[in-house]
């Protein structure tokens, strides 16, 4: 699977994600993604590997030991690693491709936004909102 940012500076290929999806509120992913929530997926070390850009990438050390990397040019945000671990976290809605799987749970929903709304209880539109 492929995946790329914004811009199109920074692309990676991975061969599969070695966890399943979750969708995480904490504080932090809510303010580095500016979103209610970020979905993510654990993926391999050796199952990942950056094709395009990788010298546009930067982080930044949102806690002790946990990098986050984003696209210096459009400031997508990627993957993140835990220094030492051997998974990298894979931000899945960067992949061009469809991963095949669907989030399996939340996490920190204790700290989820009071105003989050999603599913069918609320009108969704293939694409703008008609007379907008």
């Amino acid at each position: 699977m492929k995946g790329s940012c914004l811009c199109g500076t920074v692309e990676y290929e991975i061969i599969q994600l070695d966890s399943p999806i979750a969708h995480c509120a904490c504080r932090t992913c809510r303010k580095a993604h500016a979103a209610a929530f970020n979905s993510s997926a654990a993926v391999n070390r050796d199952h990942f590997r950056w094709s395009k850009g990788q010298e546009n990438l930067k982080y930044y050390e949102s806690s002790p030991g946990k990098r986050r990397y984003f696209c210096g040019t459009c400031g997508s945000h990627l993957v993140a690693e835990r220094i030492g671990q051997p998974n990298l976290i894979l931000r899945v809605a960067t992949l061009d491709d469809d991963p095949g799987g669907k989030p399996v749970c939340r996490i920190w929903q204790s700290h989820e936004v009071p105003w989050l709304e999603n599913g069918y209880q609320i009108p969704s539109f293939p694409e703008w909102q008609p007379g907008h």
